[in-house]
């Protein structure tokens, strides 16, 4: 693949990876990193580039949802400053050890939430409690996040969408918060690691600057039934294709 091929794959792959990541509130650096890993990048260079990318894909994400009223302050700022902690530990962590121990259990957790965010969106769970500790929640979410380059959105999200969460504020505020916790992340890897695969970067932060305005016009407009299926079956998929993987290995 050349240069100029290699480029406008990576802004394909940002482009797809924002629109689920923006309209289901996860899945980019889901999307990104197993790309990437599957190309042969060590794992902390993944989490490093997308993390860099994702300054500017969340930051756009962010903003767009904040124009749409998909933002809830108070829960904003509940999540994200905990959640920049996180990350910024995940990240000093994963340049020195690996971090393929917990994960499993996570997936697992993951399938569990995935059955209730599908019950909720059968009509058959209706949960009011709201949920409890969501500092701690922003806390291990950015913790996952740098670790695994992937995690803030699929425990995040779900999480809170299996306790009640209204879908569209849920998934604006979380992507939202995620700038922050990036920022953390990015900043953390750039002092331990430098910046690389400025190639990588570029493209996948082109491609998810173009699409984070339309996820954002996707969530306020669809109903909150389908918004829910979606997230179901996407971290059921990604938590069995996994769990699986860990398996076989």
């Amino acid at each position: 693949m050349e240069l100029g091929d290699q480029f406008l794959f990576f802004v394909l792959v940002g482009l797809a990876a924002q629109l689920v990541d923006g309209a289901l509130g996860m899945a980019f650096g889901l999307v990104s990193s197993s790309v990437l890993l599957s190309m042969g990048v060590p794992p902390a260079a993944v989490s490093a580039s997308v993390h860099t990318a994702e300054v500017f894909t969340t930051g756009a994400s962010g903003a767009s949802h904040l124009a749409m009223r998909n933002v809830d302050k108070r829960l904003f700022l509940q999540l994200a400053l905990p959640g920049m902690v996180g990350g910024a530990i995940g990240a000093y962590v994963l340049t020195r050890l690996p971090g393929d121990v917990i994960r499993p259990f996570i997936y697992a957790y993951l399938l569990i939430l995935s059955i209730v965010i599908l019950l909720r969106a059968a009509g058959r769970l209706r949960p009011k409690k709201e949920v409890r500790r969501v500092s701690l929640l922003g806390f291990f979410a950015g913790l996952l996040d740098a670790s695994g380059g992937g995690g803030w959105g699929p425990v995040a999200t779900s999480t809170l969408l299996a306790r009640g969460g209204a879908a569209r504020t849920t998934i604006g505020t979380v992507n939202a918060a995620e700038f922050l916790v990036t920022v953390s992340i990015s900043v953390t890897f750039f002092l331990t690691m430098g910046l690389q695969h400025l190639d990588v970067i570029l493209g996948l932060l082109v491609g998810g600057m173009i699409a984070a305005p339309l996820a954002a016009l996707f969530v306020r407009h669809v109903r909150e039934r389908w918004v829910l299926l979606a997230v179901g079956v996407l971290v059921m998929a990604i938590s069995l294709y996994q769990i699986g993987r860990t398996l076989l290995a």
